[in-house]
């Protein structure tokens, strides 16, 4: 297992851009004073000893040498010791709805995009609890399975897309039947939270949930839109383009259907929550899910570290002295070490 003890300082790495973009600068004024001085060929047979990709160079290994101090001062880690702990906590399913209909922006940006915002939030606050995602349209498959890696998670959620799905509906049976199976149905602190505009006339979805609810897993609903509805937009190189038309050429509104989302939580033991345009509702529905009875697991974790920043000041240092010998400017050591320097080579 590899890790940064202190991964804030590899933020500084946009320093290094930065210090390009300005010695480009540098060079281009000093071409300019150049030419001021009179014609580039005879200044340089002034400067005989001049060394263009020298300093080029030295400048390579000043950057490499920042980089190799700031990795140091991350301090990376590789655990030494791997052993099983025992935790407490909640398992969370998050159904996805990645229907065309969620492209809608009567929540902005649009209500996946906004639901993608949230359940990243929601991974923030989460502790010991393990979590899973089902991205559901007219079927349905586990994005990721339950587990702690909240890394992992964040980033599976920012692969989620209505391109995910080829078949188009809003199937909560099926997602609801996908999220039951990733359940340890022995184990108590279990929930299925179902994340969609509610577009669906699936009864079937109703005897899914009682069964997920008679084993113990509770089901909650967010319904994601406005009552009015909204058009769903459609795309043409990152841009809207125009909207979803029927066949009658009518442009099609989506609107959130609330009875069916209210009858599924009441069925799952529940509560549903509208999202509004300032917030989703998750936070409600974390609330009552921490609430639950938490299930202990076993994790496999590492319990020590060994550092490994003293390679990268080693590193540095060496760096350093490089740079030194291949100075410009050389000192009499420099003249006397540098294998770069004309006068060195004797005849």
């Amino acid at each position: 297992m590899f890790r940064f003890e202190h991964p804030e300082y590899l933020n500084l790495m946009w320093l290094l851009p930065v210090l390009v973009v300005i010695y480009v600068l540098y060079l281009r004024w000093k071409r300019k004073v150049a030419k001021r001085l009179g014609d580039t060929s005879v200044t340089g047979l002034l400067m005989p000893y001049r060394s263009g990709w020298r300093s080029h160079f030295k400048f390579l290994l000043s950057l490499l040498t920042i980089a190799s101090i700031l990795v140091a001062l991350a301090n990376p880690q590789i655990g030494s010791q791997l052993e099983k702990v025992k935790r407490k906590g909640i398992d969370i399913v998050i159904a996805l709805d990645v229907s065309n209909s969620m492209l809608a922006q009567d929540i902005k940006p649009n209500r996946l995009e906004r639901a993608k915002q949230s359940i990243n939030r929601l991974i923030d606050d989460l502790e010991n609890d393990r979590i899973g995602l089902v991205v559901f349209a007219g079927k349905a498959y586990t994005q990721l399975p339950i587990t702690t890696d909240y890394t992992a998670a964040k980033l599976m959620l920012s692969t989620v897309s209505t391109d995910m799905v080829p078949v188009q509906g809003t199937s909560i049976e099926k997602a609801v039947e996908t999220a039951m199976s990733a359940f340890n149905v022995e184990k108590s602190g279990k929930a299925i939270i179902i994340i969609t505009d509610g577009e669906t006339h699936d009864e079937e979805a109703l005897i899914k949930v009682a069964e997920a609810a008679e084993k113990g897993i509770r089901v909650f609903t967010i319904g994601l839109g406005l009552a009015e509805g909204a058009p769903i937009p459609t795309y043409r190189n990152g841009q809207v383009s125009g909207f979803r038309k029927d066949r009658s050429g009518s442009t099609v509104i989506t609107r959130l259907d609330e009875t069916m989302l209210q009858q599924i939580a009441d069925a799952g033991k529940g509560i549903y929550v509208r999202a509004s345009t300032s917030q989703i509702g998750l936070n409600r529905i974390f609330d009552e899910v921490k609430r639950l009875e938490e299930n202990t697991y076993d994790v496999k974790s590492y319990s020590d570290y060994e550092d490994r920043f003293q390679y990268f000041i080693a590193l540095a240092m060496l760096l350093v002295f490089l740079n030194y010998i291949i100075n410009e400017r050389k000192s009499r050591l420099g003249d006397k070490l540098s294998i770069l320097n004309p006068n060195s080579i004797k005849k």
